[in-house]
């Protein structure tokens, strides 16, 4: 990876750009969900700061795969970048009315859903084809590392200098994400797209249409897009941890980034197994996406039980070390088998299926959580977890034995 990084300038600067954004991103979501659960001191509406994170990207995909297939994806993710900054600053409104937070965190993620497909898209025409495998576990590492620096660093950040300091610095990183992907002067499509006479008229639903019949034609295609969407059911987990923060461990902000860095950890590692894993074939890569889920179910299931910070800790380590491998797994496998024409598309429903499925679960899990408490919900969404990737082992046997 750091040859990589040492003799790709393009890819240098991407990867740069996605460190200090989602670190921001982090800042934000632990000071924020510590906010919401202060102000209202509900199981729900912590959850829903997760929901935010994610729902809205549903709802773009239509328009965003499209654009990423059409129009230059070095514009669009520099202008996102651009938007998010702006929206970011409405954070610093949250402290006066926590709803304004969710609103800005909804604002962020639904320019995030044009930013992903576009830099997911680029990602395979930065790089070498010997590359991608080491630029795919690179680009999933990345978001786990950031997950342990920014999720770490905010909590300090809040509990020493106050939210408004973190909410702040969250839009100051989507600036700088802005200027260094000015400095791509790479090709992030296979052709070009700086000219207006290369782009045909954009057709939300036919494009989309046009995708979703790929996808079905596709074996492979279609498993890592089911692949995906089951994970996301599972995931109403993730927001509980800064309900179980503060309500099991006694823990605030400072446990919340605990508990989101431990997260990041299992993350960064995950996709090195799947990097592993790749050179055995596209078979062994869907097995171990079935896989993933299954260690991602039992992790949370232990985790339901325990009284201890640092054991929870360990376990929500555990846990995401499936759950990276499984997301670095789809992604790997939908850079693999989607042509360039196509790939915007895919990979914007990709994240519309996984945000759908993960928005319905986070919802789930924020309700069940103020009725029942964290423990049992998460009991609950474990087994969810394991009974899918049974499922999906069963359901792709076949395909598991691709070469």
């Amino acid at each position: 990876m750091i040859s990589l990084l040492r003799r790709n300038r393009d890819y240098r600067f991407l990867i740069l750009a996605s460190l200090v954004s989602l670190c921001g991103d982090w800042f934000a979501t632990v000071a924020l969900a510590g906010l919401i659960l202060d102000k209202t001191n509900s199981d729900f509406f912590a959850a829903m700061v997760f929901v935010a994170a994610s729902l809205p990207a549903f709802f773009m995909t239509p328009i965003a795969g499209p654009l990423a297939d059409r129009f230059d994806r070095r514009t669009i993710m520099i202008t996102c970048s651009v938007l998010q900054a702006i929206a970011a600053c409405a954070f610093l409104l949250a402290d006066r009315a926590w709803v304004i937070g969710i609103v800005a965190q909804a604002l962020v993620a639904a320019i995030a859903a044009f930013f992903s497909p576009a830099s997911q898209a680029a990602t395979a025409n930065l790089v070498a084809s010997e590359d991608l495998p080491v630029a795919i576990a690179a680009s999933g590492s990345i978001w786990g590392a950031m997950l342990v620096v920014g999720s770490g660093l905010g909590a300090l950040v809040a509990d020493v200098w106050g939210r408004q300091t973190a909410f702040a610095l969250d839009a100051l990183t989507f600036a700088l994400a802005a200027l260094l992907l000015s400095m791509i002067r790479g090709k992030t499509s296979a052709d070009d797209r700086s000219t207006g006479s290369s782009r045909p008229p954009m057709k939300p639903i036919a494009d989309t249409r046009e995708a979703l019949v790929y996808a079905r034609s596709n074996k492979l295609v279609s498993s890592f897009l089911l692949a995906k969407f089951g994970f996301g059911l599972g995931t109403g987990v993730v927001g509980l941890l800064a309900v179980l923060a503060k309500r099991r461990f006694d823990n605030g902000d400072r446990g919340t980034g605990l508990l989101l860095a431990a997260r990041g950890t299992g993350v960064f590692v995950g996709p090195f197994l799947v990097r592993a894993a790749a050179k055995r074939g596209m078979g062994t890569v869907v097995r171990g996406c079935g896989l993933g889920s299954l260690v991602y179910g039992f992790g949370y299931l232990a985790v339901s039980g325990v009284d201890s910070l640092g054991l929870a800790v360990a376990l929500v380590l555990c846990a995401h070390l499936g759950g990276g491998m499984q997301w670095s797994g789809t992604f790997y496998g939908l850079q693999r088998s989607v042509p360039d024409e196509m790939k915007g598309r895919i990979m914007s429903a990709d994240f519309a299926l996984v945000t759908l499925s993960m928005s319905i679960s986070l919802t789930a899990a924020g309700i069940a959580s103020g009725i029942f408490g964290p423990g049992p919900v998460l009991a609950v969404l474990g087994c969810v977890q394991i009974a899918w990737a049974m499922f999906y082992l069963i359901y792709t046997r076949k395909l598991q034995r691709v070469g």
